[in-house]
């Protein structure tokens, strides 16, 4: 075994319960508990850095945290998604292999999304998902069109490099 894996090791027999403990109060279950602290463990050990913590508690606790944070964002867009096809005709509700794809191109966009600023953000989607030109979307948000015009230009770029860099 390889010195990262041992320190991997060692910092889960250390520390595992201790993170699942801190997990399953911010969670309320249990079994999501143990799957976030272990895939907090598996994201060590896919680390390519060397591991040299002289706060592990610390560490291990950021990375949960964005998995935490992940893990909510996930429930809310597929509480959103079957909220939205609850409403459709019994004919037209996707199966559950097309309900689990959609939720996956749905999280993606979600994660592309996520870090531009909120009117970058809210142009963006007004132009792709509303369709609205760009002087209506500039009425709405109170902007001139030509911010309109750099928001959605900045948000096409940010998906873009994201979409090249992974």
């Amino acid at each position: 075994m390889s010195s990262p894996e041992l320190v991997v090791q060692a910092l889960y027999g250390s520390h595992h319960g201790w993170l699942n403990a801190w997990l399953r109060a911010r969670l309320g279950n249990a079994a999501d508990a143990a799957d976030l602290a272990q895939d907090t463990f598996l994201r060590l050990l896919q680390r390519t850095e060397r591991l040299e913590l002289k706060a592990p508690r610390a560490f291990l606790r950021t990375i949960a945290r964005g998995l935490v944070i992940d893990h909510w964002r996930r429930e809310e867009i597929e509480r959103a998604y079957l909220e939205t096809i609850a409403h459709l005709p019994e004919g037209e509700v996707p199966d559950a292999e097309s309900r689990a794809l959609v939720l996956e191109l749905l999280e993606s966009i979600a994660r592309m999304l996520e870090g531009l600023k909120p009117k970058v953000r809210q142009a963006f989607l007004l132009a792709q998902c509303e369709g609205l030109t760009h002087k209506q979307i500039a009425e709405q948000l109170g902007v001139s069109v030509r911010s309109v015009e750099r928001y959605v230009a900045d948000a096409l770029y940010h998906c873009y490099v994201l979409r090249y860099e992974n």
